[in-house]
C-alpha cells in the first residue's frame, strides 16, 4: 500500500473567506507593515479582528 499524499490535516482549518476593499494608501501602509514585520496580510487582518473583539 502506498502512503497518502497531499497536505496534512490541520486542527483548525481556515475555510471562511472575508473580502474588504481598501484604498491605495491603506494598501501601501499594509504592505510596508507586512514587509517590516515579516507577516502576511491575512495575519494582520486576523490580529486586527482579535484587537477589536478584545477591546473593552
Amino acid at each position: 500500500m502506498t502512503p497518502r499524499t497531499g497536505r496534512p490535516k490541520v486542527d483548525n482549518p481556515k475555510t471562511i473567506e472575508v473580502k474588504a476593499r481598501i484604498d491605495k494608501e491603506t494598501n501601501l501602509k499594509l504592505l510596508a507593515y507586512c514587509n517590516k514585520h515579516g507577516l502576511k496580510k491575512t495575519d494582520i487582518v486576523r490580529m486586527g479582528i482579535e484587537m477589536v473583539i478584545n477591546e473593552k
